[in-house]
C-alpha cells in the first residue's frame, strides 16, 4: 500500500520496524481516528482497509486478520509456557505487557497489586515507555481501591479515564500516555490479594470484542498461573514448617538452658521463616528483650537496640500480652513504629510484623516477633506461628523449671555437705564435689571433717548407691550419723557399726559406702588410722612426689547385719597428703575407653605439687576433663601436713 495508510499499519497496530518512532506513534494515533482494519506484528501481509474497500481489500483484509490471531495463539502459547515454569506471576509481566501493548490502539498497559484498599505497586509500559517499570508505593487508599477488587472470575470493564479518581497512580499513568478509555480486568490472587490489568485507549471505539477478549485471555492466564504458584509455595510452606518445626523442637528440646534456648530459636527463624526475629520474655524487672536475629548482619545492632528501648513496639507487645491474642500489622497498621514505608533506614525494607504470646501451662511468659521484609509471608501463617510459638513457650517454660528445680537441688546438696571445713593446726583440707549426671537428682557422695578434742581431725568420706530422694535421704542419715556418733567420742569401728544397723532397719535396697581416717598429731607430723566399708582405698601421696595406696578391704553398709572392716595405719609427715575420693573419680572413662584410675597417681603427684588450698579442686577438675561418660558424682577430700618449722 502507499500513501497515507503505507507509513504504518493503519488500524492502531504496532508499526512497522522501519518507521523511525515519532513516526510510528503518529501512524498509530492517526490510525485510531480515522481507520478499521486488523494489523500484526508478525507474519502475513500488513493491509489497510478504509470503509468501503474494494473486494480485493476486504480479502486481504481477512487473511491480516487471520495472520494477527495466529500471531497472538502463538503468544499466547508461550504466555503460557512461561506460566507453567514462572517462580511468581511477576515472571509473566514482560511477556503480558508485551502482548497488550501491541494490541491495535493500546496506548498503554498498567497492572496494579493490591490487598485490599492496599496498593503494593504498580507496573507499566507505554507507547512512549515500552520497557517495563515497577514503582513501590505502598499506600493504602482504603475503600476507594477496595472497589476494584473483583467479586468473582475475571471480567472486564470498560471506563472513561476522565472518570476516574485522578489522584490514584495508574489513572495519572493512562492521563500522562494519552488515554481517554481503559478496559479493566481484575483477578483474585493468592493471600486474599487481587490484580488489575488495564490498557488504554485514546478512544472507547478501539475496546472492540477482540481487545476485551484478549485482555480477560491474559488476565486468566495472570490468575490461574498464580493458583498454581499459591498452591506449589503452600506446598512448600507446608514442608518447610514441618521441618522447621520439628527441628525446631530438637533444638529446644535439646538445651534446658533459657538463653540458650531463645537464641537457638531466632537463629533458626531467621531467614528460614522471616528476615528479623525478636524475643520477649516477662522477667520480675518487667518486659525484656532476650534474643534477636537478622539476616542482614548490618541490621543486626539496629533490631537489637529497636527491641529493647522503642516505645511502639513495646506498646504493640503488651496489646499481645494483655489479650493473649497474635497481631499482625502492615500497611497503616505499621504507621507510627520503627517499620514500614514511613519509617526511615533499615525499619523500611520491613512490610509486616506479626507478634505471637508465648503462653504454656496457663500461663504468658513473653512474646515471638518476626520482621517481613515480603507482606505475603506474614499472611495465612497464624497457625504455623502459634505451633512455633507454642513450643518455644513450652521449652522456655520447662527450662524455667528446671533452673528453679536445679537451683533446689544444689540448695539441699549444699546441706548435705558441710558449709566449711575447720581449721585444724597443722593441716591444711580442701574437698571438691562435682555432679556427674545431668539429671536434677540429688547425689549421694558425702564427706565431712570432726575436730578432734586434743588436736587432730576425723575424716568422713561416703557414697550411697544411686540418684534422687531415697538416696539423699540416707547421704544425709549417713554423714550426720557418723558425724554425731564420731563427736560424741565413738569410735570409729562403733560409728560404722551404728550406721549399718541404722541402714538396715531402714530396709532399703541401696548400699553406702564409707571410709573414716582419724588424724593424730604425732612430733612433726600425724599418725592416720582408716577404716574402709567397701570404699576405694585412700592414696597417701609423700612431699617427694611418690603416691603409696593405702589398702583396706571392708564390707559394704545396709546389706548384712554382721560386717567386717578393713583398717590400717601410716604416718604422714609434713609435706605429706592424704586424698580420699568416691569412685565417681575411678571410674570416670575418656571416649577411648579409659578409665581416670589408671592415671589417678600421675594426676595425684602433679597436682599436689600446687598450693595446698586448692588441691582437692585441682584433682576434681582434671578429672571431669578427662571423662567423656560416667555418670556418678565425684568427691574429692584432702588433708596435708604442714610444716610446723
Amino acid at each position: 500500500m502507499t500513501g497515507e495508510g503505507g507509513r504504518g499499519d493503519g488500524c492502531g497496530g504496532r508499526p512497522r520496524a522501519s518507521l523511525a518512532k515519532p513516526h510510528r506513534d503518529r501512524a498509530w494515533r492517526r490510525s485510531v481516528a480515522g481507520w478499521h482494519s486488523v494489523s500484526h506484528d508478525g507474519p502475513g501481509p500488513t493491509v489497510v482497509i478504509r470503509n468501503g474497500g474494494s473486494a480485493v481489500e476486504q480479502h486481504e483484509g481477512r487473511a491480516s486478520r487471520q495472520a494477527d490471531d495466529g500471531w497472538w495463539s502463538g503468544r499466547l502459547h508461550e504466555l503460557w509456557h512461561v506460566a507453567e515454569t514462572a517462580q511468581d506471576v511477576t515472571g509473566l509481566a514482560d511477556s503480558l505487557y508485551d502482548m497488550l501493548l501491541r494490541m491495535p490502539g493500546v496506548l498503554a498497559v498498567v497492572g496494579t497489586r493490591w490487598s485490599g484498599g492496599l496498593l503494593h505497586y504498580l507496573r507499566r509500559v507505554t507507547v512512549e515507555e515500552p520497557t517495563p517499570s515497577l514503582v513501590e508505593i505502598e499506600r493504602d487508599y482504603g475503600e476507594s481501591g477496595a472497589a476494584g477488587a473483583p467479586d468473582g472470575d475475571p471480567a472486564v470493564t470498560v471506563h472513561e479515564v476522565s472518570e476516574l479518581d485522578g489522584t490514584m497512580p495508574h489513572v495519572q499513568v493512562l492521563v500522562a500516555a494519552g488515554a481517554r478509555s481503559l478496559a479493566e480486568c481484575a483477578v483474585p490472587l493468592g493471600q486474599g490479594g487481587w490484580a488489575s490489568f488495564m490498557v488504554g485507549t485514546a478512544d472507547r471505539d478501539t475496546i472492540d470484542v477482540t481487545l476485551r477478549t484478549r485482555l480477560q485471555q491474559v488476565a486468566e492466564v495472570a490468575m490461574v498461573s498464580d493458583r498454581r504458584i499459591t498452591a506449589r509455595r503452600a506446598d512448600e510452606v507446608r514442608q518447610v514448617s514441618d521441618a522447621f518445626l520439628a527441628e525446631a523442637s530438637l533444638q529446644m528440646d535439646s538445651s534446658l538452658d533459657v538463653k540458650s534456648t531463645v537464641q537457638r530459636v531466632a537463629r533458626t527463624a531467621v531467614p528460614a521463616i522471616a528476615e528479623g526475629c525478636v524475643l520477649h520474655l516477662c522477667l520480675p524487672e518487667g518486659l525484656k528483650s532476650v534474643s534477636f536475629a537478622h539476616m542482614d548482619a548490618g541490621d543486626q545492632q539496629w533490631l537489637g537496640k529497636i527491641a529493647a528501648e522503642d516505645a511502639w513496639l513495646t506498646e504493640a507487645l503488651r496489646q499481645v500480652l494483655g489479650s493473649g491474642q497474635a497481631l499482625a500489622l502492615n500497611g497503616e497498621g505499621l504507621r507510627g513504629g520503627p517499620f514500614g514505608p514511613a519509617s526511615s533506614g533499615a525499619g523500611r525494607a520491613v512490610r509486616a510484623i506479626s507478634v505471637n504470646p508465648l503462653k504454656a501451662r496457663g500461663r504468658v511468659l513473653g512474646t515471638l516477633t518476626f520482621l517481613y521484609h515480603r507482606v505475603i509471608v506474614a499472611e495465612g501463617a497464624s497457625q504455623f506461628l502459634a505451633g512455633l510459638a507454642d513450643r518455644a513457650a513450652l521449652a522456655i517454660d520447662s527450662s524455667t523449671l528446671y533452673e528453679q528445680r536445679r537451683r533446689h537441688v544444689v540448695s539441699l546438696q549444699r546441706h548435705l555437705l558441710p558449709r566449711e571445713l575447720p581449721r585444724i593446726p597443722g593441716i591444711t583440707l580442701s574437698s571438691a564435689y562435682e555432679v556427674g549426671d545431668v539429671s536434677l537428682d540429688v547425689g549421694g557422695d558425702f564427706y565431712d571433717a570432726v575436730p578432734g578434742a586434743q588436736g587432730g581431725v576425723t575424716l568422713l568420706l561416703g557414697d550411697v548407691c544411686g540418684r534422687g530422694a531415697e538416696a539423699a535421704a540416707l547421704t544425709g542419715l549417713a554423714r550426720h550419723t557418723l558425724r554425731t556418733l564420731i563427736e560424741d567420742g565413738s569410735t570409729p569401728e562403733h560409728a560404722l557399726e551404728r550406721l549399718n544397723q541404722a541402714l538396715v532397719r531402714e530396709d532399703t535396697s541401696r548400699f553406702v559406702t564409707a571410709l573414716v581416717a582419724v588424724l593424730v598429731p604425732d612430733g612433726e607430723g600425724f599418725r592416720v588410722r582408716y577404716w574402709s566399708a567397701g570404699h576405694p582405698a585412700p592414696l597417701m601421696r609423700r612431699a617427694d612426689g611418690t603416691v603409696e595406696e593405702l589398702v583396706a578391704h571392708g564390707d559394704l553398709l545396709g546389706v548384712l547385719e554382721d560386717i567386717e572392716y578393713g583398717s590400717g595405719s601410716v604416718r604422714m609427715a609434713p609435706g605429706d597428703a592424704l586424698v580420699m575420693f568416691t569412685d565417681g573419680v575411678t571410674e570416670a572413662k575418656a571416649a577411648d575407653g579409659t578409665y581416670f584410675e589408671s592415671r589417678l597417681r600421675d594426676e595425684v603427684t602433679r597436682e599436689g605439687a600446687g598450693e595446698a588450698q586448692g588441691f582437692a579442686e585441682r584433682l576434681a577438675e582434671a578429672v571431669v576433663e578427662f571423662r567423656a561418660t560416667g555418670a556418678d558424682d565425684i568427691a574429692v577430700l584432702v588433708a596435708r601436713a604442714e610444716s610446723t618449722g
